[in-house]
């Protein structure tokens, strides 16, 4: 899937609803036109056979194709057929004699020899006259007209599918194009407020700092949620600019120009041990488990550095002290693929909110209304960008796992051993 593949799926979801809806159009109407012409069709016949038949019985004779009609007279002991044979199985005597006893007119159609006949019995003055009409001419028409249609459907079908494109692409250009201006507002909007929100954040450590030399705790309790704000509004706001420049990339990760072989197992060392001394202060014990020889992985790596930092900082969020993190770096299906997986002994999640996690400004259930904001939906952006997936189980109380799956670079070099907290000998329990 394509960077920025929220956009890109409502942009293609609408081209296709609406050359579907062209496409279904076009088809009905197609269909209804075949349809009133073989009905057409189908009534002209039916009146000419009809017209034939009373013709044969009242004058003796039909004018219809040659070989194709037979008049029989029967006058109560004998049977004339006249010059022409008719077909095998006629006359009808049963209707002969039926109908020279009561006088009453019988309508036949008689499906045989690949074609119908249509018979008609009835008395004419003291004799009782058959006539039988071969309708392989008619039916023959009909055919042809089907396979008109059949032809004409399967030229509509190209048309239909071409016009749907076109209608659909011409009618949702002005969606794609409010779409990449949205995109291109809030990019630039981020880039310019930046700088700004950084230089609030330093002048609010100042005072911080300012305040605690005149030790004013209380100015200085409540410069640091000021501090704390701009952080996440500085946060907020890299999001924001990653999530654009996300959207506004056509091509993959693995095939942009900063893209590397990108040594997972180092990112997870260093991630952990990054978060080492936060943890501690949390009363929260981290470890990092990474398989010797893990294949590398094709991409960005600043931007998967950032995905195993987001996860494990969001496990240390919600694990209480006295809880662990696990990071583990795992070779999987025969190396093709890469797991990250982050598991914790935190509060954990409801598990129907296991899809929703990733989406944009989700709020967990409680009364706190838990925000989740636009983290975990930009790193499901990376993620895909990189040809990877990412999901979240869990049983709520009893923590949480994150796996990130990415597909190994063609160039399967090992990765060289990383040093530091690093224990190979380490094996990752079902559940810490």
């Amino acid at each position: 899937m394509r960077p920025g593949g929220d956009e890109e799926r409502v942009v293609r979801r609408a081209r296709l609803r609406i050359g579907s809806l062209v496409g279904l159009v076009i088809a009905a109407l197609l269909g209804l036109a075949g349809a009133i012409s073989y009905g057409v069709l189908l009534h002209s016949q039916e009146r000419q056979i009809d017209g034939e038949l009373g013709w044969g019985i009242e004058h003796g004779t039909i004018a219809g194709p040659p070989a194709c009609s037979w008049i029989i007279t029967y006058d109560g002991t004998t049977v004339d057929t006249g010059v022409a044979a008719p077909p095998d199985g006629f006359p009808l005597g049963d209707a002969l004699i039926e109908v020279h006893a009561t006088g009453a007119t019988q309508d036949a159609r008689i499906a045989q020899d690949g074609t119908v006949y249509h018979v008609r019995t009835a008395r004419q003055g003291d004799e009782v006259v058959q006539a039988v009409f071969d309708a392989r001419f008619q039916l023959a028409d009909r055919r042809h007209l089907l396979i008109a249609f059949a032809v004409a459907a399967a030229a509509g079908a190209l048309a239909a599918v071409v016009s749907g494109v076109v209608v659909g692409r011409r009618a949702v250009a002005p969606l794609a194009e409010a779409l990449h201006r949205q995109r291109r507002f809030v990019a630039d909007a981020s880039h310019e407020l930046r700088t700004p929100i950084a230089q609030v954040h330093a002048r609010a450590q100042l005072l911080v700092r300012r305040a605690r030399a005149a030790d004013d705790d209380v100015q200085a309790r409540d410069l640091d949620r000021l501090v704390a704000t701009t952080r996440r509004l500085g946060e907020i706001v890299d999001e924001l600019l990653m999530s654009a420049r996300l959207s506004s990339a056509h091509d993959t990760a693995a095939t942009r120009p900063d893209s590397t072989q990108v040594d997972v197992a180092a990112l997870v060392e260093e991630a952990v041990a990054a978060d080492t001394a936060r943890a501690l202060e949390r009363g929260v014990t981290v470890i990092a488990l990474t398989d010797p020889g893990l294949p590398r992985v094709r991409g960005v790596e600043s931007a998967l550095r950032r995905v195993v930092a987001e996860l494990l900082t969001n496990a240390l969020s919600h694990t209480p002290p006295g809880g662990q993190v696990a990071v583990r770096a795992a070779a999987a299906e025969q190396g093709r693929v890469v797991e990250v997986v982050v598991l914790d002994t935190g509060e954990g999640f409801d598990p129907e909110d296991a899809e929703r996690l990733f989406d944009r400004f989700h709020r967990g259930p409680g009364n706190d209304e838990r925000r989740f904001g636009l983290g975990l939906a930009l790193l499901r952006e990376v993620v895909t960008s990189h040809g990877g997936t990412i999901h979240a189980v869990c049983d709520t109380g009893v923590g949480a796992t994150f796996t990130v799956r990415l597909p190994a670079s063609p160039v399967h070099g090992a990765a060289p051993a990383p040093t530091g907290t690093r224990d190979d000998e380490a094996h990752t329990p079902a559940r810490l």
